[in-house]
């Protein structure tokens, strides 16, 4: 199995300043053959290829032996690679009709992290195992950083990243033959449903409580943003108060995921088989306003519904849930997530009119009352159910 293991990093002032020389000259690398793809095809049509740029590198890094010369060859090649997918996916969407959403150049905040593909080529994780209290990540040009180990690293270290968050720093282990830690069989089958006022309602009319981390931050968010668009643009007093607006996103992220995690691993400690609806959050969340000619109705309200969707985090916390589940050995299914809140546990009735209120669910055919969450989780694990049982058959 491939797992990640993330880990603070605890870097002297000097190797802070060469970590972020380092993002920056592999930043400018990065526009540098973005720009060179797009001169090439408009003034000769030609289209340049990732091997044609990694070609090209060990001339500039010998024309720029202390700049571009400093660093590991391989971490660099990584950048290039980075590109040729943006190039990739953006033909992809092309191809398939989609918005294509041409590669674009990368400005000081839009670039944070700095890919080493082999372990020991350019970086060596556990640089100095012979000390006694504490491990250590080597990187060319930077040194034996420290890091902050939390837990064990499990499997062969395949990857090494470096990514900035604010003002930490992280390196990032990708990690393959990492062994699965397979949780006690239960027995047990659930299903859920996600919502706004529960982040997840199980079958068996257990819920998880969704903490609204952005609506409790909304006030201290707003006054941050509110000091940082006072500020003259380039200034230093603009620097710091955007630091504040990004520690105040980086401390709701953290604590979106603490809740995803706690939800997750209660979830796959508890049940064998988990069905969840395969919902298409980005449609979801798709604006309401419309256009000049037709305008959308009800913009404000639907403005509110996908904030409250997108501060639930549900697709957070179904990816931790993918991980967790993969791990502890347990079966995730997931289903259409079609009818699931207007039929009928009891009798299959469908109609629009069985869910009277957020919470309150009445069967028009037979009368049958739930509370409406459960009510969706039990037909979402009926259908997972029925999915797995034909799945089998075949």
């Amino acid at each position: 199995m491939r797992r990640s293991f993330k880990f603070l990093l605890r870097p002297t002032a000097r190797q802070a300043g060469s970590l972020a020389a380092c993002l920056e000259d592999h930043r400018q690398l990065y526009n540098a053959a973005l720009e060179h793809r797009r001169t090439a095809y408009r003034m000769a049509g030609v289209s340049v290829r990732y091997g044609d740029q990694s070609a090209d590198l060990k001339h500039i890094r010998a024309d720029d032996a202390d700049g571009q010369g400093r660093w590991s060859f391989c971490s660099q090649q990584a950048t290039l690679r980075r590109l040729d997918k943006a190039f990739a996916a953006f033909f992809r969407r092309v191809k398939a009709g989609r918005q294509a959403g041409f590669p674009r150049f990368k400005g000081r905040g839009w670039f944070d992290t700095i890919e080493w593909p082999r372990d020991r080529d350019g970086c060596r994780w556990d640089s100095q195992p012979d000390h006694p209290s504490a491990t250590f990540v080597r990187l060319q040009g930077i040194g034996h950083v420290r890091v902050h180990q939390h837990r064990p690293v499990a499997g062969t270290v395949k990857t090494i990243s470096v990514k900035r968050e604010g003002p930490r720093w992280y390196v990032i282990l990708s990690c393959d033959n990492v062994p699965t830690a397979p949780l006690p069989q239960t027995g047990a089958a659930a299903g859920i449903d996600l919502g706004v006022a529960s982040l997840a309602t199980t079958s068996d009319g257990a819920h998880f409580a969704n903490p609204r981390h952005l609506r409790s931050a909304a006030e201290r968010l707003a006054a941050a943003q509110r000091d940082l668009a006072r500020c003259k643009r380039g200034s230093n007093r603009r620097c710091k108060a955007a630091r504040r607006v990004a520690a105040l996103h980086g401390k709701i992220r953290r604590r979106r995921l603490d809740t995803a995690h706690k939800a997750a691993l209660s979830l796959v400690r508890d049940y064998d088989v988990i069905v969840y609806e395969d919902l298409r959050i980005g449609n979801m969340t798709r604006s309401a306003t419309g256009s000049v000619e037709e305008p959308g109705r009800n913009v404000a309200a639907k403005t509110g519904l996908n904030r409250s969707i997108l501060d639930a985090g549900w697709g957070v916390f179904l990816r931790v849930l993918a991980h967790k589940a993969e791990s502890a050995g347990r079966e995730l299914i997931a289903v259409d997530p079609r009818n699931t809140s207007r039929t009928c546990g009891a009798c299959g009735h469908c109609a629009a009119g069985n869910r009277i209120t957020q919470a309150g669910f009445r069967c028009q055919a037979c009368g049958h009352t739930a509370h409406a969450d459960v009510n969706a989780a039990i037909n979402v694990l009926r259908a997972g159910l029925a999915l797995r049982d034909s799945a089998e058959a075949v």
